[in-house]
């Protein structure tokens, strides 16, 4: 757990600046990078469709995607053909959904093999998070979910899509799977971080990564705590 408070462009620094919404258009997602360069993320995360995005490349911005976004519900070879695409078209890293079915049916063997497809055909060098969705799971279901990631090879796990109706992260879900995992793997929050308060207490909790699609919102207020609004409306 870290005790000490980031500054804006240190939390700026584990941003993935996301757009997810099916309705975005190349201009979009140029608007994103642009934006992006100029707060000092990390990386944009965009919809595997909207790959290549050679101007992050080239602003020195890393570029993730999701596979078997966002229900996670289609077969372990589907994934790995939409990941090695997504590496062939430019992706850096890959945010991959968990197979919810198989983790609440309790069959943990289908689990660790779907996520092992997607490290496989992702290979060396690029990032594999996992998002296993933990609102919608039990404590102990978030453990094992995060214990399967690590034996498949994941390089990260990841609270949520934004996109499920029990909600997104939770610093208790992120205390959890840092305490897990943590510091083999990393621990992406990610859905309704919409504060720069809510951010700092993912990160306090043990989150190494950060998912965000208002970005600049929330910096502004980890710089201004008294002008941050903590209200917002949950969403990725």
């Amino acid at each position: 757990m870290n005790t000490s408070t980031p500054t804006p462009a240190e939390v700026a620094g584990i941003v993935d600046h996301t757009l997810l919404k099916p309705e975005s258009t190349p201009a979009d997602i140029e608007a994103l990078v642009k934006e992006g360069a100029a707060l000092g993320v990390y990386s944009v995360c965009v919809s595997p469709s909207q790959l290549p995005v050679p101007s992050a490349h080239e602003a020195g911005i890393k570029v993730a995607t999701v596979v078997g976004f966002p229900s996670g519900a289609v077969k372990s070879a589907v994934k790995a053909a939409e990941t090695a695409q997504a590496v062939a078209d430019g992706a850096d890293e890959v945010d991959m959904v968990i197979n919810l079915g198989a983790v609440k049916s309790g069959d943990w063997d289908l689990v660790e093999s779907d996520i092992a497809a997607v490290r496989e055909a992702a290979g060396e060098g690029i990032i594999v998070k996992v998002i296993i969705e933990s609102a919608a799971l039990t404590d102990d279901e978030i453990v094992k979910a995060c214990e399967a990631s690590e034996r498949a090879g994941a390089d990260f796990v990841k609270t949520s899509t934004g996109f499920h109706s029990t909600g997104g992260a939770s610093a208790h879900a992120v205390a959890l799977m840092a305490a897990t995992v943590a510091p083999r793997l990393g621990v992406k929050a990610s859905g309704a971080i919409r504060s720069g308060a809510t951010a700092l207490e993912m990160i306090a909790a043990g989150a190494t990564r950060l998912g965000l699609s208002e970005t600049n919102a929330v910096l502004d207020g980890v710089a201004n705590p008294q002008s941050d609004d903590t209200n917002s409306s949950s969403g990725y």
